[in-house]
């Protein structure tokens, strides 16, 4: 079990059912941006954020999802420290997420964030 300072993403960090992601959709606030669509919904005493990541056969093939996926993963491992607490949230790649780089992957993730009022 990672500790509150560790920088590691573990599995319990993330949204795993269908249920936790219909329910961020259905309650939460959408923020869209070019590569990304991201939804919000703060969560009474749960704890710290859960993340979950959608990357669809719209995106390509299992190598390229995969890719974007495991790219968003570490996005928000390296900023999970800045998020607030007791918040669940979804991010949706886009088509254009399958060619863009790291950088405005992160870019973008940064803003939407922000936007969202998750960011501290």
């Amino acid at each position: 079990m990672a500790s509150a300072g560790s920088f590691c993403f573990p599995k319990n960090r993330r949204l795993t059912h269908r249920s936790e992601y219909e329910c961020v959709k259905q309650r939460g606030t959408t923020q869209r941006g070019k590569f990304l669509i991201l939804n919000v919904m703060p969560v009474e005493s749960s704890g710290p954020c859960r993340a979950g990541f959608v990357t669809s056969g719209r995106l390509g093939g299992a190598v390229v999802r995969n890719r974007v996926r495991r790219r968003l993963r570490e996005i928000v491992r390296r900023h999970q420290q800045e998020l607030q607490q007791a918040v669940w949230f979804v991010i949706i790649a886009r088509y254009e997420a399958a060619t863009a780089t790291y950088d405005a992957l992160e870019d973008e993730w940064l803003r939407l964030a922000k936007r969202a009022s998750i960011l501290l």
